[in-house]
């Protein structure tokens, strides 16, 4: 949170520390993990957790980083992603086991942290939470966008305690939620080229249920956005950002023959339904464009600036920063009744290989990417 440290994810069990303003290498943690790293968030200035294939979670202490803080178990497969809710210091995972796990680092010892499973899920690739924390969307390798609405961490998931406010487009069975101890399907190979098990009925969908005065905590709605050029082939969402604001959220989707790659925003619309089986409506398509697909079957992560009026996407060897108009003006102030391109505002290349994730500095004029070979690129503006 204090902008001092710029940390890497590396594939080789390594991550890695840089000054992002000098650009100078601060250290290097070799055997972070036993796999591949794969995502790294910050608790406060001192405090990271780490994530990696080795199905663990690593807590770190920047003043002391000879060793680990801690170290968690809980997962069973791949840990993709981090997040973590400051007003309840509870630290939340997802990884292709299809759970997400609460941690209470309230209660964190060197053996660990007390643990419980939040909420399970087939063909989970991404969880984020919202800046407000009030809600948790979870993406899908077969297409399906999961919100869970009135969020509360705090609150134990059983079987049939989070009502489906509704399936947009697409019917999602109950054999593909499941409650938080199932033992339900588990996610095995490369999770870009996995197939569903063809449409499921409507007749295992919860019926809607609405509460006065607003939908009732943890309650699940579940989406299938729309992509363009999708030509009802379906598609994996790979990359799942939110808007610093919480006014959108930004997915990089691809399609399951893999040969087409889209960058897509998405609008929240709130609002109670009229009627208890109306739509709910939460997200609206506003702005996409198509990529390079460069790099087939490797996953991409994009992100908004800070002030939410640019995305800086991963581009074949480079990276696109990308704005609502030519501008960069407010989503806000620039939505369209129909889905609009993303305008390009500036190209930048700079890697010799596929260039993988990218990243605006919180307080800086700044951006970072990183490629496939292991390159780490910092770009700053000359005034």
């Amino acid at each position: 949170p204090c902008r001092s440290v710029l940390t890497v994810a590396c594939e080789q069990t390594e991550v890695l520390l840089f000054d992002p303003i000098s650009s100078k290498h601060i250290k290097t943690l070799s055997e972070a993990h036993e796999d591949c790293v794969n995502n790294i968030r910050f608790l406060d200035n001192r405090l990271f957790a780490t994530c990696s294939d080795d199905t663990t979670i690593a807590l770190w202490d920047l003043r002391k980083l000879n060793t680990k803080v801690c170290t968690l178990h809980g997962h069973t497969s791949w840990v993709k992603n981090i997040e973590y809710d400051t007003n309840t210091r509870l630290l939340v995972t997802s990884g292709f086991d299809g759970n997400v796990i609460i941690w209470d680092t309230n209660r964190c010892t060197e053996d660990g942290c007390p643990h419980k499973k939040f909420f399970h899920t087939r063909f989970l690739m991404r969880m984020r939470l919202t800046p407000d924390c009030s809600k948790m969307l979870i993406s899908t390798s077969s297409g399906y966008l999961l919100i869970l609405h009135d969020l509360d961490l705090n609150k134990s998931l059983e079987v049939g305690s989070y009502p489906i406010l509704r399936a947009r487009r697409t019917a999602i069975s109950s054999s593909d939620i499941t409650s938080p101890g199932s033992s339900g399907p588990r996610t095995i190979g490369s999770p870009c080229h996995q197939n569903d098990s063809g449409p499921p009925s409507e007749k295992h969908v919860s019926r809607p249920f609405q509460r006065e005065g607003g939908s009732p905590q943890n309650s699940l709605e579940v989406l299938t956005p729309e992509v363009p050029g999708e030509r009802d082939r379906g598609n994996c969402i790979t990359s799942l950002q939110l808007h610093p604001k919480g006014w959108a959220t930004l997915l990089r989707c691809s399609s399951n023959r893999d040969d087409q790659e889209w960058t897509c925003v998405y609008e929240f619309q709130e609002g109670a339904p009229v009627r208890p089986v109306s739509p709910r409506c939460s997200l609206r398509l506003t702005h996409c464009i198509e990529e390079a697909n460069v790099g087939r079957g490797y996953i991409k992560e994009l992100c908004f600036s800070p002030d939410g009026r640019m995305i800086s996407s991963p581009h074949g060897f480079g990276i696109r920063l990308l704005g609502f108009d030519a501008h960069c003006s407010e989503l806000v102030d620039c939505l369209p009744k129909e889905a609009s391109p993303l305008k390009e505002i500036r190209s930048l290349y700079s890697h010799k290989d596929v260039v993988l994730t990218t990243k605006f500095s919180p307080t800086h004029c700044q951006i970072a990417s990183g490629c496939l070979s292991g390159r780490v690129s910092l770009y700053q503006p000359k005034f």
